[in-house]
């Protein structure tokens, strides 16, 4: 079992009475996000260490809880040694600190022993704890959960924070030197909102560019960098991102049922891209539901937009081919969509937006067909390495 120890205690420097944890960063709070990650690698159970109980701070709690974890907050560690198991693997980050999924990951990898991770004192930021060997602890550490108990057996007026290092120091704890990859994206304890902002902002970037289709990569994650950080700082909502996106959709099909089928597809295509930052938003406030309903939203568009084309080359131009051809590839694109799991996509393969983008050229050209049968011919050769990755893994 894995669990999660967390710390909601400084305030931040620069926004007096205000928590560094409640702070926003990356379209949630800054715990959420550290929250986010610790259940991304399989933790079971958060604990969350208070000073005072803030309604952002309650509220950041109400909406961790809703990822179906165990949330637990308590005020010391006598009542952390109550709640944590005593046979789980604690993943301790620290009050502020800023992360990736790669980090956790690198320091649950190996061993059960205690692990903490480090930089050189000479490379640490001010305020930064010592653990010896001149190395300064990064944030990020695995230890025993005996660890806390021993904590727990000290006076009250002990920082828990602290005192689990020197603990963990004692017993030589292993040294996980920082990858100099993590301090390029961002890893860092910060306490100040403006700073936070500044690297939320990256991680924003990150996220849309390291998706794995290239009409995400390519497409949408340039529009993303610009828009999302101005929706995440006005807390638009997903829904109404999203909602703006269908609606630009629906004008592109009414476009194309009225015969200008090379416009309809550029304003269909521009709802995808805003489906996309809706479902992207969506996917950094935890909206998990929201998420799926809008990318399920952007297969469906597409889908229609395809048969729409189809259509239309058979009620125009009389072509009985064209509804065929929008048929089979509306069908193989589903197929491939099943087959093409996540972890083991290519950036090549096919996407839902990605056939509307074959389909644009060969109709502002006036060969509409001939889109229609290159998008289903990059349909067959998705599905077909989509099938030999899956064989490969069995």
């Amino acid at each position: 079992m894995l669990s999660g120890l967390l710390f909601a205690i400084d305030d931040a420097d620069d926004r007096p009475g205000r928590l560094t944890a409640t702070l926003p960063f990356a379209g949630v709070t800054l715990i959420e996000y550290q929250a986010r990650l610790l259940v991304a690698a399989g933790a079971a159970q958060l604990i969350i260490v208070v000073a005072r109980l803030t309604p952002e701070l309650l509220g950041a709690i109400a909406r961790i809880a809703h990822r179906g974890v165990v949330v637990d907050t308590v005020r010391s560690a006598v009542e952390a040694a109550e709640k944590l198991h005593p046979l789980s693997r604690l993943v301790v980050l620290a009050d502020g600190l800023i992360t990736t999924e790669d980090m956790i990951a690198l320091v649950l990898r190996d061993g059960a022993a205690d692990a903490l991770v480090v930089l050189p004192e000479a490379a640490a930021e001010p305020g930064l704890e010592r653990v010896g060997g001149q190395m300064a602890w990064a944030g990020v550490a695995r230890l025993d959960p005996r660890r806390v108990a021993e904590v727990a057996a000290l006076p009250r007026d002990y920082d828990l924070q602290s005192t689990l290092l020197r603990m963990a120091a004692q017993v030589r704890a292993t040294h996980i030197l920082l990858p100099a990859e993590a301090e390029k994206a961002g890893h860092g304890i910060v306490h100040r909102a403006e700073t936070l902002d500044a690297r939320g902002r990256a991680v924003v970037a990150r996220l849309v560019s390291g998706r794995r289709s290239w009409f995400d990569r390519y497409i949408l994650a340039p529009v993303a960098r610009l828009a999302l950080p101005r929706l995440v700082e006005r807390a638009v909502p997903s829904h109404v991102t999203g909602g703006g996106g269908a609606v630009l959709g629906l004008l592109g099909l009414v476009l194309i049922l009225f015969g200008f089928p090379a416009f309809g597809l550029l304003v269909t295509v521009a709802g995808t891209l805003g489906l996309g930052l809706g479902e992207t938003l969506a996917g950094l406030r935890d909206e998990q539901a929201m998420a799926r309903a809008q990318s399920a939203a952007i297969a469906g568009l597409s889908a229609i937009a395809i048969a729409a084309m189809g259509w239309q080359y058979y009620r125009l131009a009389g072509q009985d081919i064209a509804p065929i051809l929008a048929l089979m590839l509306v069908i193989l694109g589903i197929l491939a969509e099943r087959a093409g799991l996540y972890r083991f996509r290519r950036r090549w393969w096919a996407s839902p937006p990605a056939y509307l983008l074959v389909l644009l050229p060969a109709t502002m050209l006036g060969v509409g067909i001939g889109g229609l049968a290159l998008a289903g011919v990059y349909a067959i050769v998705t599905l077909a390495s989509a099938i030999e990755t899956l064989r490969s893994q069995l």
